[in-house]
């Protein structure tokens, strides 16, 4: 086990010092004493395991955002902005907060926390925080539609869809703030809801066509300081999207739609907007747009977290 402690009674005072130790492929622990890390990093590795004290005192942070003018003058946009990069197979998080610290999107643009990569990735009573763009669950669309959008250290990967799974983790953010292509399945999970002058919305999924799976959601409470009806549970990014609520409390500040079709009235037939037994003030299913649907049980099963992570048990 490799020991991260800012005071320097570990191994290495930096995150990505202990990152860049890394060798070969054994399975490997990292733990990090609690202390705020300022850091941007950057992980290119398998199976390994980061292990914080607790997520309320052992935080990543960084300030970058979309808006940020380079020495170039050319901006640094979406997919630089990241806090963490994550780019690996078999990993798992633990009792860490993800943050990116730079301010609201109306002021800064995107601002992503974590931008993760990979395959069987398991976060357990984590923190995402941040506003626009929070969580990027990778890969990219195939094509960007504003051509340079996309520059970053994925821009260039393989389109694989991977599979992640978070656990009792709390997200936060506003626009767009759990984002992507990913197979992702959240389960008793918090997410909260930034309030804003306008709309705003949790999802915005990227599902590849051929993918069976988007994001689910499973037993989560969405929570807000936002006002009554002004956050959409989601949009698509792109005309795939696929993404399903089961099971969740949904609050007062759900828009009783539902669900925005981001303009793409023409692909109403292809998104896959779905919610199961949903509750609470937000939860009004007969008040949704015609291009959601309230799934039945049998069709809920389809939904269960072994069927979405396959042959892959995050535990």
């Amino acid at each position: 086990m490799l020991i991260v402690a800012l005071d320097g009674s570990g191994d290495f005072q930096s995150i990505q010092a202990a990152i860049d130790s890394l060798k070969g492929k054994d399975p490997t622990t990292i733990f990090i004493k609690r202390g705020v890390y300022h850091e941007k990093l950057y992980l290119n590795h398998s199976h390994v395991t980061f292990i914080g004290e607790d997520a309320e005192s052992t935080v990543i942070t960084f300030d970058d955002y979309a808006k940020k003018v380079l020495a170039d003058g050319t901006l640094l946009q979406t997919f630089r902005s990241y806090t963490m990069f994550i780019h690996g197979n078999h990993l798992t998080f633990s009792n860490l907060t993800f943050e990116n610290k730079s301010g609201k999107g109306k002021d800064v643009g995107q601002a992503i926390a974590l931008y993760v990569d990979g395959d069987c990735i398991h976060f357990k009573d984590c923190c995402f925080i941040g506003n626009q763009d929070t969580l990027f669950t990778a890969p990219l669309p195939s094509t960007p539609v504003i051509p340079g959008s996309f520059i970053g250290p994925g821009e260039y990967f393989p389109r694989k869809v991977g599979r992640h799974y978070y656990e009792r983790c709390y997200l936060r953010g506003d626009i767009d703030f759990i984002f992507g292509g990913a197979t992702a399945y959240f389960e008793n999970c918090i997410i909260f809801s930034n309030a804003l002058d306008g709309f705003s919305y949790v999802t915005a999924a990227s599902t590849p066509k051929e993918e069976a799976y988007g994001y689910v959601f499973n037993h989560c409470k969405l929570v807000s300081n936002a006002p009554k009806g002004s956050v959409f549970l989601g949009r698509p990014w792109r005309r795939f999207a696929h993404v399903a609520f089961l099971n969740c409390y949904l609050g007062p500040h759900i828009h009783a739609a539902g669900w925005d079709n981001w303009g793409k009235i023409d692909a109403h037939d292809s998104i896959k907007f779905y919610e199961f037994q949903n509750f609470g003030p937000g939860a009004k299913s007969h008040q949704r747009v015609n291009f959601s649907k309230e799934l039945s049980p049998e069709e809920a099963v389809f939904y269960k977290k072994e069927k979405v992570l396959g042959n892959w048990d995050p535990n």
